[in-house]
């Protein structure tokens, strides 16, 4: 199993950014699919989530700015990140998660937002 997260950088307040997880060794299209974030000294904590079904939730820092999506075609889930703040800079997280078969983690993805 393997989920690979990419698409972060280095991007001024007010930019965006697309991340992507591209997921393999699952059956995609069964796991609800999240995104989490820990910055420097935090904890980790959930951003967005997706069902297999499609249904989306998101933590209230990131609602009206973040969209979660998802290709089972692609086996990849997407975070759209508009708006950016500084205290948006953390390392990201994709976790595949399924009642049957417990979650995986992917590697993070760094996303810094300064001028």
């Amino acid at each position: 199993v393997q989920l690979q997260a990419s698409g972060g950088g280095l991007v001024q307040p007010g930019g965006s950014l697309r991340l992507s997880c591209a997921a393999s060794g699952i059956i995609f299209s069964i796991y609800d699919m999240e995104w989490y974030r820990q910055a420097p000294g935090k904890q980790r904590e959930l951003v967005a989530t997706i069902s297999s079904g499609g249904s989306t939730y998101y933590a209230d820092s990131v609602k009206g700015r973040f969209t979660i999506s998802r290709d089972n075609a692609k086996n990849t889930v997407y975070l759209q990140m508009n708006s950016l703040k500084p205290e948006d800079t953390a390392v990201y997280y994709c976790k595949g998660q399924s009642s049957w078969y417990g979650g995986y983690w992917g590697q993070g993805t760094q996303v810094t937002v300064s001028s």
